[in-house]
């Protein structure tokens, strides 16, 4: 910590505690550790005189008294003090928690209608299914087994895999054998939604038993969708042939089953690798479901299958099809580019007309840029000025706004096509804000003096949450990522930092570089490890940024980040890869755990990308490519068509996380390269 911010830190602490003598940020922490350690009368003696002596964070308080004074069976008393968290200005972030804990204190004070009053107050803003929960409970209570019910099924059929859904499990059971037939029975729906929500978690064998037991229950429309989900839990399990067994032979009478059950017969058939059952089932999805979302999936899946196997003859038809019929439906945009990509691949002479329709259909698309793009690819200097132009300042932070600079290079001094330019002023983008104040308003201003009481007491999690809430629920949340990037940066780590970056301001793309402070910038593109991280990119002969760009992509520099696939560190190597580098560069003492030390990984993973590079001829969009597929898809995709630049290799890759992958990359280096050059400069000169 600075010595200014220390200064400033402690005049807040004096403003805050009236000058005391005395500090009651101990107190408080004091009285925090008393109460995790379950220490209740110690924690309420030094709780106890906070929450006057800290008028800016009463609500913190309030709220650890009143739960030591709850946990010691003084609920009347719990109550009473929780008064400062419904009223702190601006809400405290409390507020809900509070609500949660009056109700219990009324409950087990024997009012549980006192508690129900406080519960339905609030109802809206309760968090769930803890919400629903406490209803249950001051429901029972309440003597009312009815209503416990109805809210115990809400939290066990609404969230199946929290915490509260096995209490509710518990209760609903003894209030199933209280009641007999007086039981309320679960509506269909919310069963099947159980179940749905259960296979989302990957919990299918749970799911397949509960749909299973349910068939018998249900009749119509929900005996046909429970059926059929049954063979959609086989499948999601891998399944596979006792899945396409089960839905080849299954007979449903309502239209929806059946379409979902058409689709997943299809998915069924790709995986066994029967394309003619899957083309017949799509086909009678068309003859039978035209407009069902089923058809839709069924379309893109087919489609995707084709893409991947570079079967444009196959797949165009297809993706046609897809954005023809639900021309409205969020899907359609990649469908239509799939297929203006493939004509300006096979240089069609209606190329241009594909690329200006995606743009007039699909203004929002996330292909846009690529259209402007090479839409100024096929035109002369003046109208390639014009779309080149219109990528820099629609997108600023993106790939193809780096290739469109370096083109606009080449246009010379000629003007921007005013037939162009009239083509643009008619396509409705999206509006985004170019600028945003981070200057704190006096909202923001009361929560980072909040949160860095919060700190400076040692509730760094409490004050993380007070800036979170603010950033979620306020008008400056820009202001408030900063402020806890700069919290979190050196406790938690730059990846933390980062996160909250793009979580709270979601936009920051689409800002000139100039827009936002430049310690914005650096939360938002760190460079930690930066000795170590130049110093083994010199000796691979690559450039830094690159390097950087890499690993912000790869693993938010967390050092001991670890992939589904098990691949680890800074740079995302895996165990065996790691073993056979080390060998090579005859590390010493090397383990798969050196694989979390970021100058080791550092050193292997750029020898690793050198290496990746060199083979494949220096052409550093496949070397990224291989780095997230593997090198042999690399080498396949490479001969997919005659590309004339890196860009067109990179948007016929198919793979979306793949592409997505490559343009993100080259697009982090020159934003680090524009951050951070500089400095380089700066500390070249001396």
């Amino acid at each position: 910590m600075q010595p200014c911010y220390k200064t400033f830190i402690a005049a807040i602490v004096f403003a805050a505690t009236c000058g005391s003598a005395t500090d009651p940020l101990a107190d408080l922490k004091a009285g925090v550790t008393a109460l995790d350690a379950k220490k209740y009368p110690a924690a309420i003696a030094a709780l106890e005189p906070t929450v006057k002596r800290l008028p800016k964070i009463a609500d913190y308080a309030a709220f650890f008294l009143a739960s030591a004074r709850a946990e010691s069976g003084d609920y009347a008393g719990a109550v009473q003090t929780l008064e400062p968290v419904f009223k702190m200005m601006p809400v405290s972030p409390l507020a809900t928690r509070a609500v949660l804990l009056a109700a219990r204190a009324y409950v087990q004070s024997g009012d549980p209608k006192a508690a129900l009053e406080v519960l339905r107050k609030n109802y809206s803003t309760l968090p769930q299914p803890a919400g629903d929960l406490a209803m249950a409970q001051a429901f029972a209570a309440a003597d009312d087994p009815i209503n416990a019910v109805v809210y115990h099924q809400r939290v066990y059929y609404g969230s199946p895999v929290s915490p509260e859904a096995a209490q509710s499990d518990a209760e609903l059971k003894k209030l199933r054998g209280a009641l007999g037939e007086k039981y309320p029975p679960a509506m269909a729906s919310a069963m099947l939604g159980r179940t749905v929500k259960l296979m989302e978690a990957k919990q299918d064998a749970k799911a397949r038993a509960e749909l299973e037991a349910l068939v018998p229950q249900l009749g119509g429309a929900e005996k046909d969708l429970a059926r059929v989900r049954i063979a959609v839990a086989d499948y999601n399990a891998k399944e596979t042939a006792r899945a396409h067994h089960a839905l080849a032979s299954l007979e449903v009478s309502t239209p929806e089953a059946d379409a979902e059950r058409l689709h997943y017969l299809l998915l069924c058939a790709q995986r066994l690798k029967n394309q003619d059952e899957a083309q017949s089932v799509l086909e009678r999805l068309g003859r039978l479901y035209p407009n069902s979302k089923w058809r839709l999936e069924a379309l893109i899946a087919s489609a995707n299958h084709s893409l991947i196997e570079n079967q444009m003859n196959a797949y165009e038809p297809i993706y046609r099809a897809c954005y023809e019929s639900f021309p409205k439906d969020p899907q359609a945009a990649g469908c239509h580019w799939k297929v203006a990509w493939g004509h300006y691949m096979r240089r069609q002479a209606d190329a241009g007309d594909m690329l200006r329709a995606h743009l007039r259909l699909f203004p929002g698309s996330e292909y846009a840029a690529g259209a402007l793009y090479f839409l100024g690819r096929l035109s002369d200097a003046a109208g390639a000025r014009a779309y080149y132009e219109e990528i820099v300042r629609e997108y600023p932070n993106y790939y193809y706004t780096v290739v469109a600079r370096e083109r606009l290079k080449e246009t010379g001094g000629v003007a921007p096509s005013p037939k162009v330019t009239e083509f643009l002023r008619g396509i409705d983008f999206p509006q985004r804000a170019r600028t945003l104040n981070f200057q704190p308003n006096a909202t923001a201003r009361v929560r980072i003096e909040r949160a860095r009481l919060l700190a400076s007491a040692g509730l760094e999690d409490w004050a993380v949450g007070e800036l979170r809430y603010g950033a979620q629920n306020e008008d400056q949340p820009q202001v408030l990522a900063v402020e806890l990037a700069a919290m979190t940066t050196k406790t938690v780590g730059p990846d933390q930092a980062m996160r909250y970056i793009k979580r709270y301001a979601g936009s920051y793309l689409f800002l000139p570089l100039e827009s936002a402070p430049l310690e914005f910038w650096k939360y938002a593109f760190p460079l930690p490890y930066r000795t170590e991280l130049e110093r083994f990119a010199k000796v691979n002969g690559l450039d830094p940024f690159l390097v950087a760009a890499l690993i912000r992509q790869e693993s938010e520099f967390n050092p001991k980040a670890v992939s589904r696939a098990n691949a680890r560190g800074l740079t995302q190597i895996l165990p065996v890869t790691g073993r056979e580098l080390s060998r090579r560069l005859k590390v010493k003492t090397y383990a798969t755990a050196s694989l979390f030390v970021p100058a080791v990984n550092l050193q292997l993973g750029t020898y690793y990308l050198k290496t990746i590079v060199d083979n494949l001829g220096g052409r550093w969009e496949a070397a990224l490519a291989a780095y997230n597929a593997g090198p042999s898809r690399a080498k396949a995709w490479s001969s997919w068509g005659e590309f004339r630049e890196p860009a067109e290799f990179i948007e016929t890759v198919p793979f979306s996380e793949t592409r997505n992958y490559i343009q993100t990359v080259l697009r982090n280096a020159d934003t680090y390269r524009r951050i951070y050059a500089s400095e380089i400069r700066a500390g070249l000169s001396k």
